[in-house]
């Protein structure tokens, strides 16, 4: 079988510049390649510390769906959300500041997981963030 690796997810973007400021001041991601297209326009490659990546493009098209700005995201068929886990949901609130605009939660799930705590934010073009801390995989899933 051949090696199978998580590439990226593709955001197309209004504002690209500011949708890369928003991850990679928050998320730890940096430029790992530009590709340029001319006019003015680039498909820009992040990348964090754990191969991660955001492939970004500029919006060339009106949205046909409506957009689901809050909540943990669309529920019908669409990406609904990227997850991001930290040591501490609240102290990453704190240090994203007002960048941090919370459409769902802070929710405490301890009742499933003991410590599972999670908030969903929105990005500059409204896209869902879920953050959470203590999640852990189940130890024999039926």
């Amino acid at each position: 079988m051949p090696t199978l690796k998580f590439s990226h997810i593709a955001l197309s973007c209004t504002d690209p510049v500011a949708i890369e400021q928003f991850y990679s001041t928050h998320f730890g991601f940096s430029r790992a390649r530009v590709i340029p297209l001319g006019e003015d326009n680039a498909i820009v490659f992040l990348k964090n510390d754990q191969d991660v990546y955001l492939e970004l493009f500029r919006a060339d098209a009106e949205t046909t769906s409506p957009k689901v700005e809050t909540g943990d995201g669309p529920h019908f068929s669409a990406i609904r959300h990227i997850a991001f886990q930290v040591d501490d949901v609240d102290a990453k609130l704190a240090e994203m500041g007002d960048a941090a605009v919370p459409t769902l939660g802070p929710l405490d799930f301890s009742d499933f997981i003991p410590g599972w705590k999670t908030v969903w934010v929105k990005d500059p073009d409204g896209n869902i963030v879920e953050i959470s801390q203590g999640y852990t995989d189940e130890a024999n899933p039926v």
